[in-house]
C-alpha cells in the first residue's frame, strides 16, 4: 500500500515539474513582451499614444546601468497605459538619425506624436513619476523641425545610411578592388550631392524671401519712371549740344 502512495506522489511531482517547465517559457516571454523594441520597420507605431522610448547602445557603459532599471520600469506600463520601449542604435542606426541622438543614453516622452527629452534621474521612481504625475507637460516639447517625420532627420538618416554604405563599399574594396576607388566614389556622391542641396537651398531661399526688386507691386511703374527721366536728361544734353553748335 506504501508502495502504491509513493508511485503517486512521484506522479504528482512530475507532473508539477512538467507544468512549470511548459509555464515558465510563457510567463518569461510576456515579460520580455512588455519591453518593445521599435526598429525602422514599425516605428510609425510610437505617433499614437503614450510612450517611453530609450536610446542604448550595448557597448555603453550608462546603458548597461540602465538596463535593470528600465526593465523594472517597464512592468508598470501596461498598468500605467503607457508603452515602454527601446532603441538598439547599432542595429537600427536610421533611427539614431532620424531622432538626432547626440549622446547615449537618451530617453524620450511621446504623446500622440509630441516628443519630449526626458531629462531627469535614471531610477524607476522618477521614470514612474515623470509618468504617472505628468511631469512631462512642464518639459517643452521637441521642434517640430526637428521631429522624426520633418524633413531634416530624413537628411539625417540618408546621412547615416549613406555613410553606412560607404564603409561597407570601402570595407569590401579592401578585399578585392582597388581601396581609391571607393573614394573616388564617395568624392563624386559628396561633390554632386552638395551642388545638389545647393540648388535646392538657392531654390527654397528664392520662393521664401523673393527679391524685392521684382516683388515690388510699382515695379513697373518705377521702369517706366526711370525711362522717361533718362529720355529727358538725354534730351536736354542733345539741346545743349545744338546750342553749342549755333554758338
Amino acid at each position: 500500500m506504501l508502495g502504491w502512495f509513493q508511485m503517486l506522489e512521484h506522479l504528482l511531482c512530475w507532473c508539477n515539474c512538467h507544468a512549470v517547465l511548459c509555464v515558465s517559457p510563457l510567463s518569461v516571454s510576456a515579460k520580455r513582451e512588455r519591453l518593445k523594441e521599435v526598429t525602422d520597420s514599425n516605428w510609425e507605431e510610437i505617433l499614437t499614444g503614450e510612450w517611453m522610448i530609450e536610446f542604448y547602445a550595448p557597448w555603453c557603459p550608462a546603458c548597461q546601468q540602465l538596463q535593470p532599471v528600465w526593465k523594472d520600469f517597464a512592468e508598470w506600463g501596461e498598468d500605467m497605459g503607457v508603452n515602454i520601449a527601446k532603441v538598439d542604435v547599432t542595429e537600427q542606426p536610421g533611427l539614431s538619425g532620424r531622432f538626432i541622438i547626440t549622446s547615449l543614453p537618451t530617453i524620450y516622452h511621446c504623446k500622440d506624436g509630441v516628443f519630449r527629452r526626458y531629462q531627469g534621474a535614471r531610477t524607476k521612481d522618477d521614470f514612474l513619476s515623470f509618468v504617472d504625475e505628468q511631469k512631462w507637460k512642464a518639459v517643452d516639447p521637441v521642434s517640430s523641425w526637428f521631429g522624426p517625420s520633418s524633413f531634416l532627420p530624413e537628411g539625417f538618416v540618408l546621412i547615416t545610411l549613406s555613410s553606412l554604405w560607404h564603409y561597407e563599399l570601402h570595407d569590401r574594396s579592401s578585399s578585392g578592388s582597388p581601396v581609391w576607388g571607393s573614394y573616388v566614389i564617395f568624392g563624386l556622391a559628396t561633390l554632386f550631392s552638395g551642388l545638389a542641396l545647393g540648388l535646392l537651398l538657392v531654390f527654397i531661399a528664392d520662393f521664401v524671401f523673393p527679391s524685392r526688386r521684382f516683388s515690388a507691386p510699382d515695379y513697373h511703374q518705377s521702369q517706366a519712371a526711370y525711362e522717361a527721366l533718362r529720355r529727358r536728361v538725354a534730351g536736354n544734353r542733345q539741346e545743349d549740344e545744338d546750342d553749342e553748335e549755333e554758338d
